[in-house]
């Protein structure tokens, strides 16, 4: 791969996050860039750093408004590692982020890659990575017939990323790969002719290239069908809203109740049992206020919400770690998933009709 660092010198990408080798800096970027696009994490990366320019800014911040910074981004348990990662750190590394993948790895929410990847490009030290772009580059280099993603293949492509690593700019080589197949050797249609391996490609030479890398057929994602609560107050000037439990899914994250429907369930129905069991109240549907989509990692949902008026019984955090009344100013400040903010701001557009008549 003789030639990947002085293409990469010619055309590697001005991100803010490579303006200085800190390991810190490479960090963050890394945790937001995982199943998230380039562009998007941007004006994320540099609120971020506006906010908690260093390790013990963030350590010492509250969770809450951590999730908040991140809201938008998904995958909110990323977040709450790197919270409890920089607590670590300033507890026991004395604020400084451990240079060895071995510790680094000890750490939340830090994996191979994101070792590998602070301690090449923050601390120079080489150590490889394996990323989406590097995995396809190496199957694709080598004419890897197997399917990646199994622990053969996966064994297999790590030793080749270590044993064609840069010894002398490895955090340049490892990025020089991630903008390769970024920019060049694409999953559809690769622009093989731009490319600076393309003499050594082995894939290219056999005539494989769109077949690389093999990958193995995903299951259909399962789809739910779910509903929500709005729910105001007498004055009809607050709402009610349950705290996500910390671990799981959204952890942490403030929602308008709800939950699935089940099957043979009417959606008035399904609410209805969702408020009793998850808040033990009982309410009334008025009318329906709207209906959100929006896809998981491993699953998609379609969310019905309706504007409901509460009649009977003191709500009860049953299933929740919190419950509180809140106005639609106050909700800016709360973290929220995407479907629960797009309620939020379709309540501040103006108030609903009256629902507790």
């Amino acid at each position: 791969m003789k030639n990947l660092l002085p293409w990469f010198d010619k055309n590697k990408r001005d991100l803010p996050w490579r303006r200085s080798r800190n390991p810190y800096l490479t960090w963050i970027s890394e945790i937001m860039l995982q199943q998230t696009r380039v562009e998007t994490v941007i004006p994320y990366f540099e609120r971020w750093m506006k906010r908690f320019p260093g390790v013990e800014t963030l350590a010492e911040a509250d969770e809450q408004e951590v999730l908040k910074l991140w809201e938008g981004l998904g995958y909110y348990s990323r977040a709450r590692s790197i919270h409890k990662a920089a607590r670590i750190i300033v507890s026991d590394h004395n604020s400084t982020i451990p240079r060895d993948p071995k510790e680094l790895q000890k750490l939340p929410g830090i994996g191979a890659y994101t070792a590998g990847a602070i301690a090449s490009m923050g601390y120079g030290i080489p150590a490889a990575c394996l990323d989406g772009n590097i995995r396809r580059i190496l199957a694709r280099y080598f004419d890897i017939a197997n399917p990646v993603r199994t622990p053969e293949t996966e064994k297999r492509l790590w030793k080749l990323a270590e044993e064609n690593l840069d010894r002398e700019r490895p955090g340049d080589f490892n990025e020089a790969l991630m903008d390769l197949g970024s920019a060049v050797c694409l999953p559809e249609n690769p622009q093989c002719l731009l490319c600076p391996l393309t003499e050594e490609c082995l894939a290219r030479q056999h005539g494989t290239t769109a077949e690389r890398p093999v990958m193995i057929k995903a299951e259909p994602i399962p789809h739910y069908i779910v509903t929500a609560a709005v729910i105001p107050d007498e004055s009809g000037e607050r709402f009610l809203l349950t705290k996500r439990p910390s671990k799981g899914l959204l952890g942490g994250m403030w929602e308008f109740p709800g939950g699935k429907q089940e099957q043979g369930e009417s959606l008035e129905d399904c609410i209805r049992r969702e408020i009793r069991e998850e808040l033990d109240i009982a309410i009334t549907v008025s009318e329906a206020f709207g209906i959100y989509k929006h896809a998981y990692t491993h699953f998609k949902v379609t969310l019905h919400a309706f504007l409901c008026r509460h009649t009977e019984g003191d709500p009860k955090p049953l299933a929740a770690d919190e419950l509180g009344w809140f106005t639609r100013n106050e909700m800016q400040d709360l973290p929220m998933g995407k479907i629960d903010r797009m309620i939020a701001v379709k309540l501040t557009s103006g108030p609903p009709e009256n629902s507790q008549n």
